[in-house]
């Protein structure tokens, strides 16, 4: 008699505990929605508001447009520092969050903290801190950038350098170089491309946070914005937002530029 069996992906333990996970989901889920505690009376004139507010803002107030090129390029000169701040920074906390190039468990552990700490927090949170410390202008805005970015930058440039070929590094040790001569020599062309790649990425994300941390007094086109609002200035508004999208089309397309150079 012959035994035909079926082959089937997952046993009926699995299947079941597939099961028991979606279920736990959708449970989480329904919980959450029914705590939000929804007011579904503003749905039925959510778009007649919305078509009000369109109407206050178009057309967009011309006039106002050479008002915000001071801002504008403030903007950019926050991303452009606080992600080159941040890329700098990033090269020692990556290499003692990297688990080859590490001193010891201890600084491991360190590299991490700080790389978790740096990205646990959002950037208006950190623009808070730094208005308070420094007060309001472009310094606390650039300094917020870079902090909140070292993470980022760390978490990457560290995964970079954890798969890197240990070979090169034996090679140029063995010829009697210094740990800092293997590291420039055996480290850094293997994670160039990388480097390049996640310095120009977190500079797109940059120039989009850059935007919006004038909101609590950090520099940049978020004043002009946070103040234009405050007023009822709507035709201001939507002139902000339209340099705002032009800055951030630039930025995307610059980025998209540079990662196919580096590749």
């Amino acid at each position: 008699m012959t035994d035909y069996r079926t082959w089937e992906r997952r046993t009926p333990r699995q299947r079941i505990g597939r099961y028991v996970l979606i279920l736990l989901g959708i449970v989480a889920a329904a919980i959450s929605w029914q705590l939000l505690q929804i007011n579904y009376s503003y749905l039925g004139t959510a778009p007649v508001e919305f078509m009000d507010l369109i109407n206050r803002m178009y057309p967009p107030n011309v006039g106002y447009t050479g008002e915000i090129i001071t801002p504008l390029i403030e903007t950019v000169h926050i991303a452009i520092l606080g992600t080159a701040l941040a890329v700098l920074l990033s090269v020692p906390v990556s290499l003692l969050g990297a688990e080859n190039t590490t001193l010891n468990r201890y600084t491991f552990l360190l590299g991490k903290f700080i790389i978790s700490a740096s990205r646990s927090v959002n950037v208006i949170i950190w623009a808070l801190v730094f208005v308070i410390v420094f007060g309001s202008g472009a310094l606390a805005g650039t300094l917020a950038v870079a902090v909140r970015s070292i993470g980022f930058c760390s978490k990457l440039i560290a995964e970079a350098i954890e798969e890197i070929d240990p070979g090169q590094v034996e090679a140029i040790t063995a010829t009697g170089a210094n740990p800092i001569e293997a590291a420039i020599y055996g480290i850094v062309p293997q994670i160039k491309p990388a480097f390049i790649g996640v310095a120009t990425y977190r500079w797109d994300i940059n120039v989009r946070a850059s935007t919006i941390i004038g909101f609590v007094g950090a520099g940049g086109i978020g004043v002009e914005l946070n103040t234009s609002i405050n007023i009822f200035a709507w035709r201001q508004v939507l002139t902000i937002l339209l340099a705002i999208l032009g800055i951030v089309i630039v930025s995307e397309v610059v980025s998209a530029y540079l990662r196919r150079k580096v590749r």
